[in-house]
């Protein structure tokens, strides 16, 4: 129960963040600072999330290599 109390109450300081005070009357007006930070941030989660992706590629494809070479000493 806590935990839906904080994670609404962070979520409501996030919108009152983001919130031009001109437009609803209240808020902080970080939406330009939001946006550039997502703007720089994604390209950088972008190459971890490839990166972390070729690993398990790669990964993947050593299993598959030495699960055929198991079955091929298994049938002989």
């Amino acid at each position: 129960m806590k935990a839906l109390i904080i994670g609404i109450v962070i979520i409501a300081v996030a919108v009152f963040a983001i919130l031009p005070p001109e437009t609803a009357g209240f808020g902080l007006g970080w939406r330009s600072d939001v946006l550039a930070f997502l703007r720089g941030g994604l390209p950088v989660a972008a190459i971890v999330i490839g990166l972390i992706a070729v690993f398990i590629g790669v990964a993947d494809m050593k299993d598959r290599a030495e699960a055929k070479k198991e079955d091929s000493e298994g049938k002989e």
